[in-house]
């Protein structure tokens, strides 16, 4: 598999004084670098027998949306607060920076659908939990999850633990 670290850039004190934000676009920008993380995605969960991947609003949507092509099967985005047009569920969670609600439609995949949740960054863990929820909100099997980044110091794995975790880099 391809080091993907190459084209991940540090952002210091972004979005707010002492966070190092991990800029994904020299990535997404790379033609084959964008390709590789897809294919990576790919290789790991096409035998998955997934019905939906779900995209985290917003940069997940990027990847997401991507794989769901990549494997022929639905995306589904969970969104901030007030972006989705249908009914919702949702679910507040605490961000390292603050705190945040996301919804999903009611009716975003049939019960026991097989679903995939895909992310750009796994931080403290909290976007990941609440998206977990709202899956389990529509009785959807949550086959796992797939990230481009994991920054393990900030231990968001352990609020995940009963879950699988496919992640492409590790900071």
């Amino acid at each position: 598999m391809q080091d993907f670290t190459q084209f991940i850039r540090d952002i210091p004190d972004f979005p707010k004084q002492g966070i190092l934000f991990k800029d994904i676009t020299p990535l997404l920008g790379n033609r084959n670098a964008f390709q590789n993380a897809i294919e990576a995605f790919a290789n790991r969960y096409e035998s998955e027998s997934i019905d939906a991947i779900v995209g985290i609003d917003a940069r997940g949507f990027i990847f997401a949306s991507a794989l769901a092509y990549r494997l022929g099967v639905g995306f589904v985005p969970i969104r901030k607060s007030g972006k989705l047009p249908y009914d919702t569920h949702e679910a507040t969670y605490q961000l390292e920076y603050g705190t945040d609600t996301l919804t999903i439609h009611q009716d975003a995949f049939s019960k026991g659908s097989r679903v995939l949740i895909c992310d750009d960054v796994l931080a403290t863990g909290g976007t990941l939990a609440a998206s977990i929820e709202l899956v389990e909100k529509l009785d959807g099997t949550l086959v796992g999850i797939a990230l481009l980044i994991e920054l393990t110091a900030l231990s968001g794995r352990d609020k995940l633990a009963n879950y699988d975790i496919f992640s492409l880099i590790e900071f």
